[in-house]
């Protein structure tokens, strides 16, 4: 194997070891808050669908709940 090869061999394993020791960044949601912000909202359940526009999609409820 010439220099030029082991090099670029070298150069991959070394990018590929980086690439996978990186951890995705993440936003992490507390549990406590989102099950009490749910609960709270259980009468937004009724508006799932728009009376006015049935084939239309309409906004999930508590969905707000799951930022961070």
């Amino acid at each position: 194997m010439d220099r030029s090869a082991r090099l670029l061999a070298v150069s991959a394993l070394v990018a590929a070891g980086l690439i996978s020791a990186a951890t995705a960044a993440h936003a992490v949601i507390d549990p406590a808050a989102a099950l009490g912000c749910l609960t709270s909202n259980v009468g937004d359940l009724t508006t799932l669908v728009d009376p006015s526009g049935p084939g239309l999609a309409a906004e999930i409820p508590g969905t707000h709940c799951l930022a961070p």
